[in-house]
């Protein structure tokens, strides 16, 4: 029997990444984003989500991605009992995905980004890379290692 792994899916740049759907609480359509001064270049600021101040991640940045030249879209994330919310161009279908479709990094993946990505789904219509949601948060804020 093949273990099956639920992901929702998110793009960036025109890419397709997997987020484990356990880690993720809800997404949001753009919110305001309220800068904080002196922040990391990867902290965009803080939300409100519902009277809980929520990080806002700029995934975009921490991969050396261009900005987005639209309004991001918020996943929320549950880590460490806090909540962070990751800015992504959309946010696709929820995906099952099989474990022996997973295979290491692809070799084209350069740069500050293979680091952020534990593997890959060769789907039928794309590739779904699968992001280290632990290192994206720690590389956002080195300070915290």
């Amino acid at each position: 029997m093949t273990a099956v792994r639920r992901c929702c899916a998110v793009s960036l740049d025109g890419h397709w990444f997997g987020i484990e759907v356990e880690r993720v609480q809800e997404v949001l359509r753009p919110q305001p984003i309220t800068r904080v001064s002196l922040a990391p270049p990867a902290i965009r600021g803080l939300v409100n989500l519902r009277g809980q101040i929520v990080t806002a991640l700029d995934v975009r940045v921490v991969m050396g991605l261009p900005p987005l030249a639209g309004e991001p879209m918020h996943v929320i994330l549950r880590s460490a009992g806090e909540h962070v919310s990751l800015l992504v161009d959309r946010v696709g279908d929820i995906l099952a995905v099989e474990d022996h479709a997973f295979e290491a990094p692809p070799e084209t993946l350069t740069g500050g980004a293979r680091a952020l990505i534990r593997g890959a789904y060769k789907l039928p219509d794309r590739l779904l890379l699968l992001l280290d949601i632990d290192r994206l948060l720690l590389g956002a804020h080195p300070a915290a290692a």
